[in-house]
């Protein structure tokens, strides 16, 4: 009974809640003489930006707005900046910004809804974030607004300037593109207009000065009485220096993209690289410089660069930890020495267009406090040369098709003996059984193809794989899987297929034994020392099956790093000699060498001594190539009972002694199957060969002995007869 009087209670005081809200609903409604539909939550602060207004909108459009309307006639439009422009800040949340503009273009007010900046929730008043969107209040949505001091400047705020930064982009940004939308400024004065196209079939050899001299570098040069001068005046004043010409910062800066640019710089395979890391619609940029650090520190705190940005079209270009790439090798002839090099990317979401000016605005920060700081902006333009960029009418522009496409036309050549190669590689797979009885045939063939893996498909193809292919992979496909992604580089994309068909059929063992080019240099090298009949040594069969397990813990490591940045893993999968050794010729820096030659030395002693133990990328084979379908190598029931040659013999001591072969291990070099066959060599055949010469011997001495006695008989009955041996014959 009890529990009843509760229920009812509850459902009375529902009901009368309901009929009290529906009743003041009502109330608002006969009472009220302004519609603000779909954003009664906005009313009293639209009604700030627009005093006069009596009508609001609703939401919609793209991007979406609502207009505001007074007598019947639109004055402005409202809007949040997450919904139009949602750049995350330094929380990598965006900022809401309730945003009013009128049909001039002009902003007539900036509210903030909505931050989750940590320097702001601990540390900074929040008041300094209201304060500084409200300075946005008389601006017009086509003025470049800069932070620090010049034109059309607002002031940042002091230790948030990444913050600051992000919302004044988010701010411009999102005011253009609905004032272009709803036709009060152009798609050009938005710039909003399509971007221009970077000539990807353009390249010409070029030396620093050259590329300096045509504009394609542009350069930075800030003294040290400039800096003096802009600081003068405020807390953050010192002495003046003694000589005012002394340069402060000396920074070089570049468009990647282009080849002609791109090549020069950082050489074929670095720019090859790097073309394969960008998603379509991204660009690269290079920063090169002495004296001030355009890097900073706070990328290391907080992921950022807050020194070092990009500017277009009013839009600030922020940089974060996951769009720095280390640049340590720079091959243009004729370039100075710099202290700082990086690779910063632009992403997709900035809308950056090659083609328009732009530029490079350098930060210089003075404490003058605990907490606090002061900055002043540093800039200079750039703008990419135009025999670098498409026109957008030329008939080449309509024919050329995607980047892809573009690079399997260029690398035609390459394709072509690529496919031949692996052609002839079927081939011996295929006769191996054939080949094998033939040694020194056998010999030849797989010395000749060990250089042809080296010199070709690693020096001049630029065709070594490695683990970084691995986690990219898994990375688009966690993600966003794109064919152009790996399309970009037809000679990694076909030996990767080949691959993939071959660990299904046989294993790890045919890329590691023959397509490798850092494989085939150590096992070259190992030859060659065995020839010069140098000492081996291996190491004991206990401590070399315990250093397999290194390779597998190195994969798992990087795997790992790579599932929180693949940016980061790259640059720990350092371990891998390849990028040194291979692909740009030992032209690195001293301690990537050193490493390289190290384990280039190790291989005179033990084969492949890298491949066996220290590799990831053999590792994650072996993982995917467990489940083969295919076991052609041959093996006896004597292998391993009593036998042991071929796991003595064997060069990556993948053979077991009890006689089976390992195939996660094997590198397929056939040796084992030239003793399989080998009736000297190979005990089983040893012995039949043996038994056979016996037989043989005892036959012949057998019809010798008959074929003597017929003689001797043949003597008698000459002479019985007195006739001479000679007349006999």
């Amino acid at each position: 009974m009890t529990v009843t009087v509760v229920n009812l209670h509850r459902r009375t005081r529902k009901l009368v809640f309901i009929l009290l809200g529906l009743s003041l609903s009502l109330i608002g409604l006969l009472t009220s003489t302004t519609s603000w539909a779909g954003v009664e939550q906005d009313y009293p602060v639209v009604k700030q930006f627009f005093p006069k207004a009596d009508r609001f909108g609703d939401f919609g459009g793209k991007p979406p707005a609502a207009a505001v309307y007074s007598k019947g006639k639109v004055v402005g439009y409202v809007f949040h900046s997450k919904d139009v422009a949602p750049f995350p800040a330094y929380s990598g949340k965006p900022v809401d910004i309730l945003i009013g503009i009128d049909t001039k273009g002009r902003i007539v007010g900036t509210k903030v809804l909505e931050q989750h900046e940590p320097i702001l929730l601990v540390g900074i008043p929040v008041q300094k974030l209201y304060d500084f969107v409200a300075q946005y209040i008389g601006k017009h949505v086509t003025d470049e607004i800069t932070l620090g001091s010049g034109k059309n400047s607002v002031d940042s705020i002091s230790s948030a300037t990444v913050t600051a930064a992000v919302v004044n982009r988010t701010i411009m940004h999102a005011a253009r593109k609905v004032a272009a939308a709803r036709g009060i400024i152009s798609v050009e004065q938005a710039h909003l207009h399509r971007a221009a196209k970077v000539r990807m079939d353009y390249f010409h050899p070029a030396t620093w000065a050259q590329l300096v001299q045509e504009g394609a570098i542009g350069h930075l040069l800030i003294s040290e009485g400039e800096v003096y001068k802009a600081f003068k005046g405020t807390p953050a004043e010192t002495l003046p220096p003694k000589d005012p010409n002394t340069p402060f910062a000396d920074i070089y800066f570049t468009y990647l993209n282009a080849p002609t640019i791109g090549r020069n710089l950082l050489g074929d395979e670095q720019y090859r690289w790097l073309m394969k890391k960008l998603k379509p619609g991204d660009h690269a940029i290079a920063v090169l410089g002495n004296g001030y650090s355009f890097k900073g520190s706070s990328y290391v705190r907080g992921g950022i660069f807050d020194r070092v940005h990009v500017i277009q079209g009013g839009q600030q270009i922020l940089f974060h930890d996951l769009d720095y790439q280390r640049l340590a090798d720079v091959y243009a002839k004729g370039i100075p020495s710099f202290r700082e090099k990086a690779i910063f990317l632009i992403r997709k979401a900035n809308q950056f267009d090659p083609g328009a000016p732009w530029q490079l605005e350098l930060l210089v920060h003075r404490k003058i406090g605990p907490i606090k700081s002061l900055f002043r902006a540093f800039e200079t333009n750039y703008r990419l040369p135009a025999k670098y960029l498409e026109k957008p009418t030329s008939q080449a522009t309509q024919q050329q098709g995607p980047l892809w496409l573009q690079m399997w036309k260029r690398q035609k050549v390459e394709i072509a003996i690529l496919l031949a190669g692996l052609l002839f590689l079927i081939l011996i797979l295929v006769f191996q059984d054939w080949l094998v009885r033939r040694p020194r045939l056998y010999e030849r063939l797989r010395v000749t193809y060990l250089v042809y893996t080296l010199v070709f498909i690693g020096w001049y193809a630029l065709g070594q794989l490695s683990v970084v292919n691995v986690f990219t992979f898994i990375n688009a496909i966690i993600h966003q899987f794109r064919w152009e992604t790996f399309l970009i580089d037809p000679v990694i994309f076909i030996l990767w297929i080949f691959v993939a068909i071959t660990l299904l059929l046989f294993g790890r063992g045919i890329y590691c034994g023959w397509l490798c080019p850092f494989g085939a240099f150590q096992s070259l090298i190992n030859k060659l020392s065995r020839r010069l009949r140098v000492p081996q040594f291996n190491f004991p069969l206990v401590v070399h099956e315990r250093l397999w397990a290194i390779k597998y813990v190195i994969l798992l490591v990087l795997f790992g790093i790579s599932l929180q940045s693949v940016n980061l893993a790259e640059r720990y999968s350092e371990v891998e000699p390849f990028k040194t050794a291979i692909s740009l010729h030992f032209m690195r820096q001293w301690p990537f060498v050193v490493y390289a030659v190290v384990l280039l030395v190790a291989s005179i002693f033990n084969c492949k001594f890298y491949c066996k133990y220290l590799c990831p990328l053999g590792g994650a084979l072996a993982v995917v190539g467990k489940n083969r379908i295919f076991e052609w190598l041959r093996r006896r029931k004597e292998c391993g009972h009593p036998c042991q040659i071929c796991a003595v013999e064997c060069e990556v001591q993948a053979i077991k002694v009890t006689g089976e072969i390992n195939y996660n291990e094997c590198h397929y070099c056939l040796d084992c199957q030239k003793t399989y066959w080998d009736e000297y060599k190979c005990p089983p055949l040893v012995m039949k060969r043996k038994r056979l010469e016996r037989h043989l011997r005892k036959t012949a001495d057998k019809g010798a002995a008959q074929k003597g006695g017929v003689e001797s008989a043949a003597n008698i009955d000459v002479h019985a007869a007195g006739v001479s041996g000679e007349d006999v014959v």
